[in-house]
């Protein structure tokens, strides 16, 4: 998909889902994306992963508009995945093709916090087959874990794993700050 095809696949998301509580400009968004090619790479990888990004918010402190990976199951692109480096290292056999963390910062953006995948999920459930990876507080990996979110029965769930598993149904969601 060309990068002027995502701008207008974002553009539509955009006036089809707006953010209650902010009234962006289009025009100051996309001028945006375009001064910052590296961001538009990030979000064209974001919407060809299928991550189906989209405007949540903006940072009240930064100014920064807030994108994140709006698809109602975690991404297929960015399924099967340890949470890092060192737990992708710690696997003998059967190691995934990746982590979620390398995979993130290799286009510039961040897996979603737990703050910010519960501000996700107040928009409409996600993840109710799926679930994402989180970014994890230093002293669960620390220990070997790392978090997970996902929605059943009607609420938000976050849990723990060995940060070494994987699973078909498990992905990660990322934020892209602009």
């Amino acid at each position: 998909m060309s990068l002027q095809a995502i701008l207008e696949v974002v553009q539509q998301r955009f006036v089809a889902q707006p953010v209650p509580e902010l009234t962006p400009d289009w025009a100051e968004l996309g001028g945006r994306l375009q001064q910052a090619p590296e961001k538009l790479r990030a979000l064209q990888w974001m919407e060809e992963s299928g991550g189906e990004p989209a405007l949540i918010g903006v940072d009240g402190q930064s100014g920064d508009y807030l994108i994140a990976d709006c698809s109602a199951e975690t991404p297929k692109g960015r399924r099967s995945l340890c949470y890092d480096e060192a737990a992708l290292a710690e696997r003998k056999e059967h190691k995934p093709a990746g982590s979620a963390m390398q995979l993130a910062a290799q286009y510039g953006v961040t897996l979603l916090t737990e703050e910010e995948y519960r501000r996700l999920q107040q928009r409409g459930p996600v993840d109710q087959k799926t679930s994402s990876w989180l970014a994890t507080p230093p002293e669960v990996r620390a220990e070997g874990g790392a978090i997970f979110g996902d929605y059943r029965y009607g609420r938000v769930f976050v849990y723990h794993n060995g940060a070494q598993s994987y699973y078909a149904t498990r992905g990660f969601r990322v934020m892209l700050r602009l």
